[in-house]
């Protein structure tokens, strides 16, 4: 049963690095500031030092996800009851990308797990409150936030800047957003790496018996496998996704691009040393819907409300999907 958790998990951190890598340099991309290829080998490096760095730094995040649900009420299906939970983020995650839509895998993770949780027990017990409420306050953040601090953003860049050529500057940007495309791919490293560290550390707890859960500490090797599937994910890409954020979802230029990508960049950072677990996928996308709500570009309302609709069904039909085949599984 661990080899099948140990395969699992590592598919579910390579679709990761697969379908949100492209939300952390699709603006760089459309904006034409670097080549696919070049972004996406950006993204590669920044997302493992990112993973690797913030791991060791500050694992606060997984240690919240390592908490989120308690099996130990039945210890024997409690290793295949996670494995249920891990299969519906796969699930999901294959049925977003199919349709080119990015979706928050963090959100499926926690919802799949969850809903496995329930079901082994058949008890909302096996949920920790306090821990889902840090994820409720993380989908706020990474929203509302995201999307006002890039329009502000953007805003004191067209006033600072509005008098000057733009063609004068527009190289300048194009410089700027390397970097921040940069540090966006950073801190997604940062945040969504920790996920899957911590769901491993909750298979490894329930592979010792370790129902109580009294310690927390990710070992070095788990750290640097996670990271590296992670990477290796990035690398694969989604040319898809790209497309539909990067380039129909909103029309950036350099400015809009470099804008957006400070706001998700400021809100992940902000979070992930708060222990809270946020969307990469809202914060960065949210942030791109600021500045084009101010007509930097416009915004494509369809493609939005396909995304708006697809996080919102992540939560239920994730816990759903978890829920039926943990209990198929276990019982």
């Amino acid at each position: 049963m661990m080899i099948l958790f140990t395969v699992l998990i590592l598919a579910v951190i390579l679709v990761n690095g697969w379908t949100d890598a492209p939300n952390a340099i699709s603006t760089c991309v459309s904006t034409r500031s670097l080549s696919p290829s070049g972004a996406l080998a950006l993204a590669a490096v920044c997302n493992f030092a990112g993973s690797m760095g913030m791991a060791l730094i500050n694992s606060r995040v997984a240690q919240t996800i390592f908490n989120i649900v308690d099996f130990s009420a039945y210890p024997d299906a409690a290793l295949p009851a996670l494995c249920a939970g891990m299969c519906a983020v796969v699930i999901w995650a294959l049925i977003a990308f199919r349709f080119g839509i990015p979706t928050s895998e963090s959100h499926a993770l926690i919802s799949g797990i969850t809903g496995a949780a329930v079901a082994s027990s058949m008890s909302f017990a096996a949920v920790n409150t306090s821990e889902w409420l840090l994820v409720l306050s993380g989908l706020l953040l990474s929203t509302l936030p995201a999307f006002l601090f890039a329009r502000i953003i953007h805003s004191l860049m067209t006033l600072i800047l509005g008098r000057i050529n733009r063609r004068k500057v527009i190289n300048h940007f194009m410089r700027a957003q390397r970097i921040s495309a940069a540090t966006s791919a950073l801190m997604h490293g940062a945040q969504d790496s920790q996920k899957f560290m911590g769901v491993f550390m909750l298979g490894f707890s329930l592979l010792g018996g370790n129902g109580a859960k009294e310690s927390f500490e990710i070992p070095f090797f788990v750290i640097l496998v996670c990271s590296a599937m992670m990477t290796l994910g990035t690398l694969i890409g989604g040319g898809r996704i790209i497309k539909k954020v990067g380039m129909d979802m909103v029309d950036l230029d350099a400015s809009g691009g470099t804008a957006s990508d400070m706001a998700s960049s400021a809100v992940l950072t902000l979070c992930s040393f708060f222990g809270i677990p946020v969307s990469t996928t809202h914060s960065k996308t949210c942030a791109m819907m600021g500045v084009g709500s101010r007509g930097a570009g416009g915004a494509d309302k369809k493609i939005i409300t396909e995304m708006l609709l697809a996080w919102i069904l992540t939560f239920p039909i994730c816990g759903a999907i978890g829920f039926l085949l943990s209990f198929l599984i276990t019982r």
